[in-house]
This record gives structure tokens, sequence and C-alpha cells, in this order.
């Protein structure tokens, strides 16, 4: 009999546990014997991943957090080499964390480990030199996104494009009422979500111009409603400090909630750039893009980045399918003038483009992600 697979994994944060939750799963319907041993969250111990390490020793973010606990980090990666280089795995998975992993990658590969790293840095957008890193650590990478398989293959490095989780579990047709009525909103309004962003240096400079608009808005629009999703209640707390320093007269929804229901619920969405505008694309909402930071930062993204823009949606379209208001440009004026067009043919428009870059990314891609890995080892069943 052929003896069990064996895959070593490694998780670093909770959205990591997700994700290999879902390849676990897909990988046990081919290899229902298959072992997993590294570190994962409640997700993947749930799936019988044996976590050799508390998945919270690798949840570290910022300069200073990290190189606080910079010894403890590198003493983990010592000991899973040097557990892993005892007993081998078929194959070695790393799940995002790049940081930590392609280290850790780099050390097994190098041992004679067959490594995949699962989630593409953003290597194609700043940085693109890491690409030759990527290539000494990795025998395999699995990307979201088609782009992201592009430039791979430009250098030659081997990556598989699986589609998106997200795309997978976001319904093609996401309807409004259900949510409205879980978050208590009047389902005979029109509904702007606000989203100005999860970290406290985001709502400090998109605060301001987006209260803005909402009061330019609420003059044209008094039968509009606002709606907000904020992460936490530090958020909250200088969200409602702005919200009453500069219009107190409004009636904001203020929801301590996930940026989905949210989003579903509203008519056309306001949100700063990040991971969200993939959300909204998916759910299907007309959406601006407003961002700023500070002037230094700015300048140093300018300088480095290496797409024409900034948010996901308009990487995939390859042409500013969604309007980014950046710097000097997000201001309450264009910011309202946006908000006003997508209220018409051009948010139709969108969401047409939209529903197909839905189905682009819609692969199955914990399904995907399984069949590359074990193709890779040659356990695939013919």
């Amino acid at each position: 009999m052929e003896k069990p697979l064996r895959i070593g994994i490694v998780a670093g944060e909770l959205s990591g546990d997700t994700l290999g939750e879902g390849l676990i799963k897909a990988i046990k319907l081919i290899h229902p014997n298959a072992e997993f041993v590294g570190i994962g969250g409640p997700k993947m111990i749930s799936q019988g991943c044996e976590s050799l390490f508390d998945m919270e020793e690798l949840s570290v973010m910022g300069l200073v957090e990290v190189l606080g606990r910079l010894p403890r980090l590198l003493k983990v990666k010592s000991e899973l080499v040097r557990y892993f280089t005892d007993n081998p795995p078929d194959v070695f998975i790393g799940i995002d964390a790049p940081d930590f992993n392609l280290r850790l990658e780099l050390d097994l590969k190098n041992a004679g480990i067959k490594t995949v790293h699962y989630v593409s840095p953003s290597v194609w957008a700043w940085r693109q030199k890491r690409i030759f890193k990527i290539e000494a650590a990795t025998n395999l990478v699995l990307a979201f996104l088609p782009f992201e398989k592009e430039f791979y293959d430009r250098y030659q490095v081997p990556c598989e494009f699986i589609g998106h989780t997200l795309a997978d579990t976001i319904p093609l047709e996401s309807q409004k009422e259900p949510d409205r009525d879980l978050l208590g909103l009047e389902q005979d309004k029109t509904w702007l979500a606000v989203l100005p962003g999860s970290r406290g240096s985001e709502l400090k400079m998109l605060a301001e111009p987006f209260i803005e608009t909402c009061k330019r808005l609420n003059k044209k629009h008094p039968e509009m409603g606002f709606v907000v999703a904020l992460v936490n209640e530090k958020r909250r707390a200088q969200f409602e400090h702005a919200w009453k320093t500069l219009a107190p007269e409004l009636d904001f929804r203020l929801i301590n909630d996930t940026a989905r229901n949210v989003i579903t619920a509203s008519d056309v969405v306001m949100l700063a750039s990040g991971t969200v505008a993939l959300e909204c694309m998916l759910i299907k909402r007309p959406m601006v893009v407003g961002y700023r930071v500070n002037a230094f930062t700015a300048f140093l993204a300018r300088r480095m980045l290496k797409t024409k823009y900034v948010s996901l949606p308009n990487i995939l379209a390859n042409e500013e399918l969604v309007t980014e208001l950046l710097q000097e440009s997000c201001t309450p004026e264009m910011l309202e003038s946006e908000v006003e067009k997508l209220l018409t043919e051009r948010g139709e428009y969108m969401l047409e483009r939209f529903t197909k870059m839905h189905h682009q990314l819609r692969k199955g891609a914990d399904t995907q992600a399984a069949h590359a890995v074990l193709k890779l080892i040659d356990r695939l069943p013919s």
C-alpha cells in the first residue's frame, strides 16, 4: 500500500488559517489519509492539522513589534527547519506570511524538500527584484490573480493561477434586502456605504473628506442614507469624533461589522483603497476609491509603484474602471461628483464589467490549489 501523503504547512494569521482549511479539505477529498503538520489556527487544526506552535507566534505586525519578537521568530523558524529536515514531508506549503515563510521555504528547498508558496506577494506592484528570492525559495507559487501569473511567466518562475477564494465564497448576485434587515437599515432609502479604512492612520487622513462629501450629498439628496463600516471600537470612536466635530447634523449609521455586509446593503460605495475594493467588485456595487497618505509616503510610493493603478479592480481591468481619487485629488468636491455619476449609467456599466471579472476569478480556488500541489509531487490521480 502507498504510504499516507504527508504535508508540511504553515499559516501565519487568520486569513491564512481559512485558506489552509480549504486546501486541507480539498486534498483530503483525493487523499483521505493525508497527514498535515506545521503551524495552523483553529480552522486548520479542526481538519486534523498538527500545529507544532501556536499560530499567534507569527501574527506580528509593524516594524517595532517584529524587532521585539525577532529572537523568538528565528527560534521558531530554526526548530521548524530541524523538524522538517529530520522528518521530510512530501511537500511543504507556506501560506502567505512571506517574510517568515519564504525564508523557511528557502532552507527547506535547499534541504531537498519541494516547497509551495500560497498567495503571491505583491511583487508585481513594487520591489520586483523579490521575484528572484521567491524563485530560489519555491518550486511553485499559487496566485489568486491572472496578472500575477503573467508576471511570474515573464521571469519563467513556476506559478499557477488558481482563482480567488473570495470569488468562490461571494455569490454572483448579492441581494441588498437581507443585509439591510440584518443591519437595521430602511429598505426604501438609497444608501451610500462609507468605508474609511481599518487603520488609525487611514481614518486620520480620510474621515474629514469622506464626511464633508456626505454633507454635500445630503444637501442635494436629503433622502440618502449613510452607513459606515468600522472594524473595531477604536476606529468607531475615531470616526465619531470627526463626525461630531465636522457634521453633527448628519445621521450616520455606524456598524461594527464586516465591510461585506455594509457593502451588500448599499447602493453605492465610497472606500479607502485596499483589498476591500476587490470585495466590493465581487459584491457588484459601484464604487469610488479615495486615498491619502502623508507627503513623504506618497513620494516614495510614486517612485516604487510599478502599476498604473492602485485598486485591484482597475489592475484586473487594465483601465480606470473605478475612479481613483488620490492625494490632492481626494477632495469632497471630486468625491461628491463621482458618487453622483455612480447613481447613473456609469454605475450600470461598472456592474457589467464586475460580473465578467467575477466569472474570471471564480475557478474553485481550493480545488485548483490542491490539484496544483498534488501535480507538483506526482500524487494527482490520472
